[in-house]
Protein backbone atom coordinates (compact mmCIF):
# COMPACT_ATOMS: atom_id res chain seq x y z
CA UNK A 1 0.00 0.00 0.00
CA UNK A 2 1.46 3.40 -0.90
CA UNK A 3 2.30 5.75 1.94
CA UNK A 4 -0.33 8.40 2.62
CA UNK A 5 0.94 11.96 2.43
CA UNK A 6 -1.33 14.20 4.43
CA UNK A 7 0.35 17.60 4.51
CA UNK A 8 -1.20 19.11 7.61
CA UNK A 9 0.98 17.90 10.47
CA UNK A 10 -0.42 15.86 13.31
CA UNK A 11 -0.67 17.30 16.81
CA UNK A 12 1.72 16.38 19.63
CA UNK A 13 -1.09 14.48 21.36
CA UNK A 14 -1.45 12.16 18.39
CA UNK A 15 2.06 10.84 18.92
CA UNK A 16 1.01 9.31 22.24
CA UNK A 17 -2.49 8.26 21.20
CA UNK A 18 -2.96 4.45 21.33
CA UNK A 19 -2.54 2.82 17.91
CA UNK A 20 -4.30 -0.17 16.42
CA UNK A 21 -1.01 -2.00 16.71
CA UNK A 22 0.37 -1.39 20.24
CA UNK A 23 3.69 -3.06 19.38
CA UNK A 24 4.19 -0.71 16.43
CA UNK A 25 3.37 2.37 18.48
CA UNK A 26 5.76 1.25 21.23
CA UNK A 27 8.50 0.82 18.63
CA UNK A 28 7.78 4.28 17.22
CA UNK A 29 7.93 5.90 20.66
CA UNK A 30 11.23 4.17 21.50
CA UNK A 31 12.73 5.35 18.20
CA UNK A 32 11.58 8.92 18.83
CA UNK A 33 12.95 8.95 22.39
CA UNK A 34 16.32 7.64 21.22
CA UNK A 35 16.60 10.13 18.36
CA UNK A 36 15.49 13.07 20.50
CA UNK A 37 17.85 12.26 23.37
CA UNK A 38 20.71 11.47 21.01
CA UNK A 39 20.47 14.86 19.30
CA UNK A 40 19.74 16.64 22.59
CA UNK A 41 22.99 15.31 24.03
CA UNK A 42 24.70 16.40 20.81
CA UNK A 43 23.45 19.91 21.58
CA UNK A 44 24.67 19.63 25.15
CA UNK A 45 28.11 18.66 23.86
CA UNK A 46 28.10 21.58 21.39
CA UNK A 47 26.99 23.93 24.16
CA UNK A 48 30.00 23.04 26.28
CA UNK A 49 32.49 24.70 23.95
CA UNK A 50 31.14 28.30 23.95
CA UNK A 51 31.09 28.27 27.75
CA UNK A 52 34.46 26.68 28.52
CA UNK A 53 36.55 27.82 25.53
CA UNK A 54 37.85 31.09 26.97
CA UNK A 55 38.65 29.93 30.52
CA UNK A 56 40.00 26.58 29.28
CA UNK A 57 42.31 28.18 26.72
CA UNK A 58 43.42 30.84 29.18
CA UNK A 59 44.37 28.02 31.53
CA UNK A 60 46.13 25.90 28.90
CA UNK A 61 47.96 28.83 27.29
CA UNK A 62 48.75 30.57 30.59
CA UNK A 63 47.62 33.86 29.10
CA UNK A 64 44.59 36.15 29.00
CA UNK A 65 45.56 37.83 25.73
CA UNK A 66 42.32 37.96 23.74
CA UNK A 67 43.95 37.52 20.33
CA UNK A 68 45.74 34.29 21.33
CA UNK A 69 42.60 32.82 22.89
CA UNK A 70 40.41 33.74 19.90
CA UNK A 71 42.97 32.22 17.50
CA UNK A 72 42.88 28.86 19.26
CA UNK A 73 39.13 28.94 19.64
CA UNK A 74 38.83 29.27 15.85
CA UNK A 75 41.20 26.32 15.33
CA UNK A 76 39.29 24.11 17.80
CA UNK A 77 35.95 25.05 16.22
CA UNK A 78 37.37 24.16 12.80
CA UNK A 79 38.61 20.75 14.00
CA UNK A 80 35.22 20.07 15.56
CA UNK A 81 33.40 20.88 12.33
CA UNK A 82 35.77 18.82 10.19
CA UNK A 83 35.33 15.87 12.53
CA UNK A 84 31.56 16.18 12.23
CA UNK A 85 31.90 16.16 8.45
CA UNK A 86 33.89 12.91 8.62
CA UNK A 87 31.36 11.43 11.02
CA UNK A 88 28.46 12.20 8.72
CA UNK A 89 30.10 10.21 5.95
CA UNK A 90 31.43 7.33 8.06
CA UNK A 91 28.38 6.72 10.24
CA UNK A 92 25.90 7.52 7.47
CA UNK A 93 27.58 4.82 5.39
CA UNK A 94 27.58 2.42 8.36
CA UNK A 95 23.87 3.11 8.91
CA UNK A 96 23.07 2.05 5.36
CA UNK A 97 25.38 -1.00 5.61
CA UNK A 98 24.75 -2.47 9.09
CA UNK A 99 21.57 -0.70 10.18
CA UNK A 100 20.57 2.57 11.80
CA UNK A 101 20.45 1.30 15.40
CA UNK A 102 23.87 -0.38 15.54
CA UNK A 103 25.59 2.58 13.92
CA UNK A 104 23.78 5.03 16.22
CA UNK A 105 24.93 3.16 19.32
CA UNK A 106 28.56 3.40 18.27
CA UNK A 107 28.27 7.09 17.36
CA UNK A 108 26.80 7.96 20.79
CA UNK A 109 29.53 6.02 22.58
CA UNK A 110 32.25 7.80 20.60
CA UNK A 111 31.11 11.37 21.21
CA UNK A 112 30.26 10.89 24.89
CA UNK A 113 33.43 9.15 26.06
CA UNK A 114 35.76 11.36 24.03
CA UNK A 115 34.12 14.57 25.27
CA UNK A 116 34.53 13.37 28.86
CA UNK A 117 38.21 12.79 28.09
CA UNK A 118 38.68 16.55 27.69
CA UNK A 119 39.12 16.58 31.45
CA UNK A 120 42.69 15.33 30.96
CA UNK A 121 43.95 17.69 28.22
CA UNK A 122 47.11 19.69 28.82
CA UNK A 123 47.53 21.59 25.54
CA UNK A 124 45.27 23.32 23.00
CA UNK A 125 46.29 20.80 20.34
CA UNK A 126 45.08 17.95 22.55
CA UNK A 127 41.76 19.75 22.97
CA UNK A 128 41.47 20.24 19.19
CA UNK A 129 42.23 16.56 18.57
CA UNK A 130 39.66 15.28 21.07
CA UNK A 131 37.02 17.70 19.73
CA UNK A 132 37.71 16.33 16.25
CA UNK A 133 37.18 12.70 17.35
CA UNK A 134 34.11 13.52 19.46
CA UNK A 135 32.59 15.34 16.51
CA UNK A 136 32.92 12.22 14.35
CA UNK A 137 30.33 10.59 16.59
CA UNK A 138 28.13 13.68 16.74
CA UNK A 139 28.14 14.12 12.98
CA UNK A 140 26.97 10.56 12.46
CA UNK A 141 24.19 10.63 15.04
CA UNK A 142 22.10 13.28 13.25
CA UNK A 143 21.86 11.43 9.94
CA UNK A 144 21.08 8.12 11.64
CA UNK A 145 18.45 9.52 13.99
CA UNK A 146 16.64 11.41 11.23
CA UNK A 147 16.62 8.42 8.89
CA UNK A 148 15.34 6.09 11.61
CA UNK A 149 12.52 8.37 12.77
CA UNK A 150 11.30 9.27 9.29
CA UNK A 151 11.28 5.63 8.21
CA UNK A 152 9.40 4.33 11.24
CA UNK A 153 6.71 7.02 11.54
CA UNK A 154 4.11 7.73 8.88
CA UNK A 155 3.99 10.82 6.64
CA UNK A 156 1.38 12.73 8.65
CA UNK A 157 3.73 13.10 11.60
CA UNK A 158 6.90 14.00 9.68
CA UNK A 159 6.63 17.82 10.08
CA UNK A 160 6.09 17.57 13.83
CA UNK A 161 8.87 15.02 14.21
CA UNK A 162 11.26 17.12 12.14
CA UNK A 163 10.58 20.03 14.48
CA UNK A 164 11.18 17.90 17.57
CA UNK A 165 14.47 16.56 16.22
CA UNK A 166 15.58 20.01 15.17
CA UNK A 167 14.69 21.43 18.59
CA UNK A 168 16.38 18.61 20.49
CA UNK A 169 19.93 19.90 20.02
CA UNK A 170 18.84 23.32 21.18
CA UNK A 171 17.31 21.82 24.31
CA UNK A 172 20.77 20.48 25.10
CA UNK A 173 22.32 23.83 24.22
CA UNK A 174 19.80 25.51 26.54
CA UNK A 175 20.67 23.14 29.38
CA UNK A 176 24.32 24.10 29.06
CA UNK A 177 23.26 27.74 29.19
CA UNK A 178 21.50 27.00 32.49
CA UNK A 179 24.70 25.41 33.78
CA UNK A 180 26.59 28.54 32.73
CA UNK A 181 24.19 30.71 34.74
CA UNK A 182 24.21 28.54 37.85
CA UNK A 183 27.96 27.90 37.83
CA UNK A 184 30.20 30.76 36.64
CA UNK A 185 32.79 28.85 34.61
CA UNK A 186 36.41 29.86 35.13
CA UNK A 187 39.94 28.51 34.86
CA UNK A 188 39.59 26.49 38.04
CA UNK A 189 36.39 24.54 37.29
CA UNK A 190 36.06 24.13 33.50
CA UNK A 191 37.40 20.56 33.60
CA UNK A 192 34.47 19.45 35.78
CA UNK A 193 32.02 20.81 33.21
CA UNK A 194 33.34 18.58 30.41
CA UNK A 195 32.72 15.49 32.53
CA UNK A 196 29.02 16.12 31.82
CA UNK A 197 29.83 15.20 28.24
CA UNK A 198 30.32 11.56 29.20
CA UNK A 199 26.73 11.17 30.42
CA UNK A 200 25.24 10.23 27.00
CA UNK A 201 27.14 6.92 27.11
CA UNK A 202 24.20 5.61 29.16
CA UNK A 203 21.91 6.32 26.19
CA UNK A 204 23.77 3.70 24.16
CA UNK A 205 22.51 1.00 26.54
CA UNK A 206 18.91 2.19 26.07
CA UNK A 207 19.29 2.18 22.28
CA UNK A 208 20.66 -1.36 22.22
CA UNK A 209 17.98 -2.75 24.54
CA UNK A 210 14.80 -1.00 23.44
CA UNK A 211 15.10 0.62 20.00
CA UNK A 212 14.02 -1.49 16.99
CA UNK A 213 15.66 -1.34 13.59
CA UNK A 214 13.96 0.46 10.70
CA UNK A 215 11.62 -1.94 8.90
CA UNK A 216 12.13 0.01 5.67
CA UNK A 217 15.88 -0.51 5.92
CA UNK A 218 15.37 -4.23 6.54
CA UNK A 219 13.12 -4.51 3.50
CA UNK A 220 15.65 -2.68 1.33
CA UNK A 221 18.36 -5.17 2.36
CA UNK A 222 16.28 -8.12 1.15
CA UNK A 223 16.77 -6.94 -2.42
CA UNK A 224 20.57 -6.70 -2.10
CA UNK A 225 23.09 -5.32 0.40
CA UNK A 226 23.37 -1.53 0.18
CA UNK A 227 26.26 0.06 -1.69
CA UNK A 228 25.29 3.62 -0.80
CA UNK A 229 28.29 5.53 -2.12
CA UNK A 230 28.27 3.73 -5.46
CA UNK A 231 24.51 4.13 -5.83
CA UNK A 232 24.57 7.78 -4.82
CA UNK A 233 27.40 8.78 -7.14
CA UNK A 234 26.27 6.55 -9.99
CA UNK A 235 22.80 8.08 -10.29
CA UNK A 236 22.97 11.60 -11.85
CA UNK A 237 19.62 12.57 -10.34
CA UNK A 238 20.69 11.58 -6.83
CA UNK A 239 24.13 13.13 -7.27
CA UNK A 240 22.55 16.47 -8.25
CA UNK A 241 20.22 16.35 -5.27
CA UNK A 242 23.14 15.58 -2.98
CA UNK A 243 25.06 18.61 -4.25
CA UNK A 244 22.05 20.87 -3.72
CA UNK A 245 21.48 19.44 -0.23
CA UNK A 246 25.13 20.16 0.60
CA UNK A 247 24.58 23.78 -0.43
CA UNK A 248 21.40 24.17 1.66
CA UNK A 249 23.10 22.75 4.73
CA UNK A 250 26.31 24.72 4.19
CA UNK A 251 24.53 28.06 4.16
CA UNK A 252 22.95 27.51 7.56
CA UNK A 253 26.04 25.89 9.09
CA UNK A 254 28.41 28.61 7.92
CA UNK A 255 26.41 31.31 9.68
CA UNK A 256 25.72 29.20 12.76
CA UNK A 257 29.39 28.45 13.37
CA UNK A 258 30.92 31.52 11.81
CA UNK A 259 28.67 34.02 13.60
CA UNK A 260 25.78 32.88 15.84
CA UNK A 261 27.74 30.39 17.96
CA UNK A 262 30.20 33.13 18.83
CA UNK A 263 27.58 35.44 20.36
CA UNK A 264 28.24 34.19 23.95
CA UNK A 265 31.97 34.84 23.47
CA UNK A 266 31.16 38.30 22.05
CA UNK A 267 29.01 39.06 25.09
CA UNK A 268 31.89 38.29 27.45
CA UNK A 269 33.71 41.26 25.94
CA UNK A 270 30.73 43.60 26.25
CA UNK A 271 30.07 43.28 29.99
CA UNK A 272 31.68 42.33 33.28
CA UNK A 273 28.64 40.27 34.29
CA UNK A 274 29.91 36.71 34.73
CA UNK A 275 26.45 35.27 34.10
CA UNK A 276 25.73 37.21 30.90
CA UNK A 277 27.10 34.62 28.46
CA UNK A 278 24.98 31.90 30.05
CA UNK A 279 21.82 34.01 29.88
CA UNK A 280 22.45 34.93 26.25
CA UNK A 281 23.08 31.28 25.37
CA UNK A 282 19.79 30.34 27.07
CA UNK A 283 17.88 33.00 25.11
CA UNK A 284 19.47 32.01 21.82
CA UNK A 285 18.65 28.36 22.47
CA UNK A 286 15.08 29.24 23.50
CA UNK A 287 14.57 31.07 20.23
CA UNK A 288 16.12 28.16 18.36
CA UNK A 289 13.72 25.68 19.94
CA UNK A 290 10.75 27.81 18.90
CA UNK A 291 12.11 28.23 15.37
CA UNK A 292 12.79 24.51 14.94
CA UNK A 293 9.33 23.52 16.14
CA UNK A 294 7.39 26.04 14.04
CA UNK A 295 9.31 25.83 10.76
CA UNK A 296 8.31 22.26 9.76
CA UNK A 297 4.67 23.13 10.45
CA UNK A 298 4.86 26.12 8.11
CA UNK A 299 6.71 23.91 5.60
CA UNK A 300 3.79 21.49 5.69
CA UNK A 301 1.29 24.28 5.00
CA UNK A 302 3.36 26.21 2.46
CA UNK A 303 5.99 24.98 0.02
CA UNK A 304 9.37 23.75 1.25
CA UNK A 305 11.31 26.06 -1.07
CA UNK A 306 9.34 29.14 -0.09
CA UNK A 307 10.00 28.57 3.60
CA UNK A 308 13.74 28.11 3.03
CA UNK A 309 13.88 31.37 1.06
CA UNK A 310 12.06 33.26 3.82
CA UNK A 311 14.30 31.76 6.50
CA UNK A 312 17.38 32.99 4.65
CA UNK A 313 15.91 36.47 4.25
CA UNK A 314 14.73 36.84 7.85
CA UNK A 315 17.91 35.31 9.28
CA UNK A 316 20.10 37.71 7.32
CA UNK A 317 18.09 40.77 8.37
CA UNK A 318 18.05 39.83 12.07
CA UNK A 319 21.76 38.90 12.13
CA UNK A 320 22.82 42.13 10.41
CA UNK A 321 20.71 44.17 12.85
CA UNK A 322 22.32 42.43 15.83
CA UNK A 323 25.92 42.56 14.69
CA UNK A 324 25.83 46.08 13.24
CA UNK A 325 23.36 47.71 15.62
CA UNK A 326 24.86 47.11 19.07
CA UNK A 327 28.11 47.94 20.83
CA UNK A 328 27.01 47.08 24.37
CA UNK A 329 24.67 44.70 26.15
CA UNK A 330 21.14 46.01 26.74
CA UNK A 331 17.52 44.86 26.56
CA UNK A 332 17.34 45.31 22.79
CA UNK A 333 20.45 43.13 22.35
CA UNK A 334 18.95 40.42 24.53
CA UNK A 335 15.60 40.38 22.70
CA UNK A 336 17.24 40.35 19.28
CA UNK A 337 19.43 37.44 20.37
CA UNK A 338 16.24 35.42 20.83
CA UNK A 339 15.07 36.42 17.33
CA UNK A 340 18.42 35.56 15.75
CA UNK A 341 18.37 32.19 17.52
CA UNK A 342 14.87 31.49 16.21
CA UNK A 343 15.50 32.30 12.55
CA UNK A 344 19.09 31.05 12.20
CA UNK A 345 18.34 27.71 13.88
CA UNK A 346 14.98 27.18 12.15
CA UNK A 347 16.90 25.54 9.29
CA UNK A 348 17.56 22.60 11.61
CA UNK A 349 13.83 21.94 11.74
CA UNK A 350 13.54 22.33 7.96
CA UNK A 351 16.44 20.03 7.05
CA UNK A 352 15.14 16.91 8.88
CA UNK A 353 11.87 17.33 6.98
CA UNK A 354 13.28 18.07 3.53
CA UNK A 355 16.46 15.98 3.21
CA UNK A 356 14.78 12.56 3.75
CA UNK A 357 12.34 13.47 0.97
CA UNK A 358 15.17 13.77 -1.54
CA UNK A 359 16.71 10.29 -1.23
CA UNK A 360 15.54 6.63 -1.32
CA UNK A 361 15.88 4.33 1.69
CA UNK A 362 18.98 2.47 0.46
CA UNK A 363 21.13 5.61 0.43
CA UNK A 364 19.20 7.92 2.78
CA UNK A 365 21.49 7.84 5.82
CA UNK A 366 24.63 8.20 3.71
CA UNK A 367 23.18 11.02 1.60
CA UNK A 368 21.91 12.92 4.66
CA UNK A 369 25.19 12.41 6.47
CA UNK A 370 27.17 13.76 3.54
CA UNK A 371 24.78 16.63 2.81
CA UNK A 372 24.33 17.86 6.36
CA UNK A 373 27.91 17.44 7.46
CA UNK A 374 29.77 18.35 4.29
CA UNK A 375 28.69 21.89 5.02
CA UNK A 376 30.75 21.68 8.17
CA UNK A 377 33.94 21.43 6.10
CA UNK A 378 33.23 24.87 4.71
CA UNK A 379 32.03 26.04 8.12
CA UNK A 380 35.31 24.84 9.64
CA UNK A 381 37.28 26.82 7.09
CA UNK A 382 34.91 29.72 7.77
CA UNK A 383 35.61 29.50 11.50
CA UNK A 384 39.27 30.26 10.76
CA UNK A 385 38.68 32.59 7.81
CA UNK A 386 36.05 34.50 9.77
CA UNK A 387 38.62 35.53 12.33
CA UNK A 388 40.63 37.21 9.55
CA UNK A 389 37.85 39.26 7.96
CA UNK A 390 36.90 41.57 10.80
CA UNK A 391 38.46 43.37 13.71
CA UNK A 392 35.75 42.13 16.08
CA UNK A 393 33.14 39.41 16.58
CA UNK A 394 30.52 41.91 15.40
CA UNK A 395 32.23 42.64 12.08
CA UNK A 396 32.91 38.97 11.53
CA UNK A 397 29.27 38.07 12.22
CA UNK A 398 27.93 40.77 9.89
CA UNK A 399 30.13 39.65 6.98
CA UNK A 400 29.50 35.93 7.45
CA UNK A 401 25.73 36.46 7.66
CA UNK A 402 25.66 37.74 4.08
CA UNK A 403 26.06 34.10 2.89
CA UNK A 404 22.28 33.79 3.24
CA UNK A 405 22.06 35.55 -0.15
CA UNK A 406 23.45 32.38 -1.74
CA UNK A 407 20.75 30.29 -0.08
CA UNK A 408 18.01 32.57 -1.38
CA UNK A 409 19.26 31.95 -4.93
CA UNK A 410 20.03 28.22 -5.03
CA UNK A 411 16.85 26.99 -3.35
CA UNK A 412 14.93 27.50 -6.60
CA UNK A 413 17.12 24.89 -8.31
CA UNK A 414 15.85 22.18 -5.95
CA UNK A 415 12.78 19.96 -6.38
CA UNK A 416 9.60 20.75 -4.45
CA UNK A 417 8.68 17.70 -2.34
CA UNK A 418 5.55 18.92 -0.56
CA UNK A 419 2.80 16.31 -0.76
CA UNK A 420 5.07 13.51 -1.99
CA UNK A 421 5.90 10.25 -0.14
CA UNK A 422 9.41 9.31 0.96
CA UNK A 423 11.26 7.74 -2.01
CA UNK A 424 11.58 3.99 -1.59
Amino acid sequence: MPEQTVELPGSPGELLRPARDPALRRAQIMVLIAAFLGWMFDGLEMGISPLIARPALASLLHTTVERDIAHWQQIIDAFFLWGAACGGLVFGWLGDKIGRVKAMSVSILVYSLVTGSLYFVQTPWQMAGLRFVAAIGMGGEWALGVALVMEVWDARHRPLLAGMIGAAANVGFLLMGVVGVIVPINQSNWRYIVILGAAPALLMIFVQLFVPESHKWKESQKVAPSKPIKELVGDPKLAKRALLAICFSSVSLLVTWGAVQKIPSWVRGLTDNKHAAGYVQMLSAGGAIAGCMLTPWFSAVFKRRTIYFLLCLLSMISCECLFLGFTHLNLGFILLTFVVGAFSAAFYGWLPLYLPELFPTRVRATAQGIAYNFGRIGAGAGAIWGGMIGKSYAQQGAIVSSIYIVGMAIIWLAPETKGKPLPE
